[in-house]
């Protein structure tokens, strides 16, 4: 069997920003799964917003993360068949919250999409995806945030666009923020930098 987290001991507090740097395969965004229930530990305990995942089934881990926490991926995950306005009112709409349209209108006018709202991801640039991308993880008004290499996949200066925009949301929201990057640059922005190595986890 193969041990990728082996010391992971860590409490997040309400509204902080963490980041996790480390190379490529120290297990960062298994950790990530982890934390956000996505994925199940072969021993110890995860706390979220005060439920224990292991005492939850898959059903009752997927409602915890639709009601409390918001995602944003390197490879922005937009559902291509949708548009930037549908992708961003799935989440309420899979809650059934009224009014999903109007607030997913708002939160995109706050990312500078408001002339992109019927247009699909292939019709979008990287930075306008991970746009929409951040619009849909902040919808919901999440408890906690997670994203995995927000930048990963964007040119320098869109990267410094997309880095301020996720903090400037992440205080308007006051919402926890957890970033598990490569870059040096938006790990310093956070309050907290901790590093990956060899499964163990430091602070850096």
């Amino acid at each position: 069997m193969l041990d990728i987290l082996t010391a992971v001991n860590l409490e997040i507090k309400s509204a902080e920003t963490i980041s996790i740097i480390g190379a490529s395969g120290s297990g960062k965004s298994t950790l990530l799964g982890l934390l956000a229930g996505l994925d199940q530990p072969s021993s110890g305990t995860i706390m979220l917003a005060g439920n224990d995942l292991g005492q939850l089934d898959e059903d009752g881990r997927a409602a915890l993360r639709g009601a409390k926490v918001g995602f944003v991926f390197q490879s922005f995950q937009l559902l291509p068949g949708l548009t930037a306005l549908e992708n961003v009112m799935l989440p309420l709409e899979l809650r059934s919250d009224s009014g999903a349209a109007t607030e997913a209108v708002e939160l995109l006018a706050r990312v500078g999409l408001s002339e992109r709202l019927h247009h699909y991801p292939q019709q979008l640039s990287g930075g306008e995806q991970q746009r929409v991308a951040i619009a849909r993880a902040f919808v919901t008004r999440p408890m906690i945030l997670f994203a995995d290499e927000p930048t990963g996949n964007l040119d320098t200066v869109t990267s410094q666009y997309i880095i301020d925009l996720l903090f400037e949301m992440n205080q308007e929201n006051n919402t926890t923020l957890v970033i598990v990057t490569h870059d040096e640059a938006l790990a310093k922005r956070c309050g907290r930098c901790l590093r990956l190595e060899n499964g163990i986890l430091h602070h850096a």
